[in-house]
C-alpha cells in the first residue's frame, strides 16, 4: 500500500508564469488559505509549516497567507469560499464537507477504529482513493489528511459510566448525519452547531455538553464551562486540505509539484505532533479542574452494539462497497 503523503496535495496558488518573457523572476504569487482551528491548534502550526515549504519548494515563485481561526469566516462559509473559487483552499474537519460528498461518512463509523494507526491505515489507502475521486466531483481536490483524532464525550451533568448515563444529554455534534444517528442510538439528544457557537451555549446552558479530541477541548477553552470528560473515542475525525480543484488544475506542473512537496510535509509534521499533543490535553484539561473518567469496557461494548445499526443505515445511503473497504482495512 503506497502511503499517501507522498501523493498529498498542497495548499493553493494563483497561476502564473515564472518567468516574463525575455526579463527575470515574476513577483511571487500569494494565495489565500483559511481555517477555523485555534491559532495555538497543531493543525494552524502545521499550516505554517506549509508557508515555509512552499517558499522553498517553489524557490520564492508561490507564498502563502494562512487565515486560521475563523478570520476568513466558519468552517462552512470557507467550504463555500473554497468551492466558489474565492478562496483557494481551507483546513476543515471532514464533516463539513459530508453533506457535498456524503461518501465522507463512510470514515465517521462508530467505533471503527481501535487506535490512530489504523484510522491512517483506512485513509492512507483504497477508501481514500475513492473518497479524493468523490471530492473530485464536486469541485474539490483532495490535499491530504491531517489528524483530527479520537472524539470524547464533556457535559456538565454527570460523570459518563454507563450507557444510561448518555440518556437525553443535550450534546452539540458536526454536521455529519452518522454522528447525528450514532448519538440518538445511545439515547441522546444530538445538536448540529458551528464550533463558533458552541462555547457560548455550553455557558448559558443551551447545551449540556459537547464532543470533541482532548486537544480541541483545551484549545477551544471548553474546560472553563465543562465539567466532566470522557475517554469515549466514539469517531475518529480526520482534517482535509482541500483546494478548489480548477484552479489547481490551472497550474503549471512546476508549481503543482511544490504544492504537493510543501504540504506532505506540513501533513506529515501535523501528525505526529497531533499524537503528542492528544496525551498532553488530556492531562491538561484535568490540571485545569476537569473531571476524568475512562469507560469500562462493558460500556463501550453496550456503545458499540446500540449504534451498529448506524452502519447497515448507511450502506443503504451510499452503498457497502466503501463502507466494507473501511471495515476490512481497519482490521489490518
Amino acid at each position: 500500500m503506497r502511503f499517501r503523503l507522498i501523493r498529498v496535495l498542497g495548499m493553493a496558488v494563483l497561476a502564473a508564469p515564472l518567468l516574463f518573457a525575455g526579463a527575470g523572476p515574476s513577483v511571487a504569487e500569494t494565495v489565500r488559505i483559511a481555517g477555523n482551528f485555534a491559532v495555538d491548534h497543531s493543525s494552524s502550526k502545521a499550516m505554517e509549516v506549509f508557508k515555509q515549504e512552499l517558499a522553498e519548494h517553489s524557490g520564492g515563485a508561490l507564498t502563502a497567507d494562512i487565515f486560521p481561526a475563523m478570520q476568513l469566516g466558519g468552517a462552512q462559509e470557507n467550504v463555500d469560499q473554497v468551492r466558489s473559487g474565492t478562496v483557494f483552499a481551507t483546513w476543515i474537519g471532514i464533516a463539513y464537507l459530508s453533506r457535498t460528498v456524503p461518501e465522507l461518512e463512510a470514515v465517521s463509523l462508530p467505533f471503527a477504529f481501535s487506535d490512530r494507526d489504523a484510522a491512517f491505515r483506512v485513509i492512507d489507502g483504497k477508501v481514500g482513493d475513492l473518497l479524493d475521486e468523490k471530492l473530485a466531483e464536486k469541485g474539490f481536490l483532495s490535499l491530504g489528511y491531517m489528524e483530527l483524532g479520537s472524539r470524547n464525550v464533556t457535559n456538565n451533568v454527570r460523570p459518563l459510566r454507563t450507557m444510561a448515563d448518555f440518556a437525553d444529554l443535550k450534546i452539540r455534534l458536526q454536521p455529519n448525519e452518522t454522528h447525528l444517528a450514532s448519538f440518538k442510538a445511545i439515547g441522546a439528544n444530538p445538536v448540529a452547531m458551528g464550533i463558533k457557537e458552541v462555547y457560548s451555549a455550553l455557558q448559558q446552558n443551551v447545551l449540556d455538553g459537547q464532543e470533541n479530541p482532548y486537544s480541541i477541548i483545551a484549545t477551544r477553552r471548553f474546560d472553563e464551562v465543562q465539567k466532566y470528560v470522557s475517554d469515549s473515542g466514539h469517531f475518529f475525525d480526520f482534517i482535509i486540505l482541500v483546494a478548489n480543484k480548477d484552479r489547481f488544475d490551472a497550474l503549471p506542473a512546476e508549481q503543482q509539484q511544490a504544492l504537493r512537496d510543501a504540504a506532505a510535509g506540513a501533513v506529515a509534521w501535523q501528525r505526529a505532533k497531533a499524537a503528542e499533543e492528544d496525551a498532553a490535553a488530556r492531562v491538561e484539561l484535568v490540571k485545569r479542574g476537569m473531571r476524568f473518567d475512562p469507560l469500562p469496557p462493558e460500556t463501550r461494548a453496550a456503545l458499540q452494539d446500540a449504534t451498529a445499526g448506524v452502519v447497515d443505515e448507511l450502506k443503504a445511503k451510499i452503498g457497502s462497497e466503501i463502507i466494507d473497504a473501511v471495515l476490512a482495512e481497519a482490521e489490518g
